[in-house]
């Protein structure tokens, strides 16, 4: 079966990837990221007291987290609910795989 312009092909396995609208949400709030990460590097060089550092990296961290879990949505909600309905092998795989994701993100 060919893949759709939505699905890449990774070895023996396909993955979806996130649609237009998708990717132009989560690139909008990567620039605020990107944005916010300037403005903490400004502040560094000026200095500015700790705490507002602080403040604004722990605001930085927490947008990262939130664009992660959409994309960790995503995932779930599409590679993963494909691969449970491929059989038992495939399902063996994703579990794996969302484990190993899991591992990462409690580092």
């Amino acid at each position: 079966m060919p893949l759709t312009n939505e699905e890449r092909e990774f070895g023996e396995e396909t993955h979806a990837t996130l649609g237009p609208s998708e990717q132009q949400a989560l690139l909008t709030r990567l620039n605020r990221v990107e944005g916010q990460i300037r403005g903490i590097r400004r502040m560094v060089q000026e200095p500015r007291p700790c705490v507002e550092v602080l403040q604004q990296l722990a605001a930085a961290e927490a947008a990262l987290n939130r664009i992660s879990l959409a994309i960790f949505k995503h995932h779930v909600d599409t590679c993963v609910t494909e691969a449970l309905s491929k059989g038992e092998v495939e399902r063996q795989k994703q579990m794996n795989e969302l484990v190993d994701i899991f591992d990462r993100f409690a580092k």
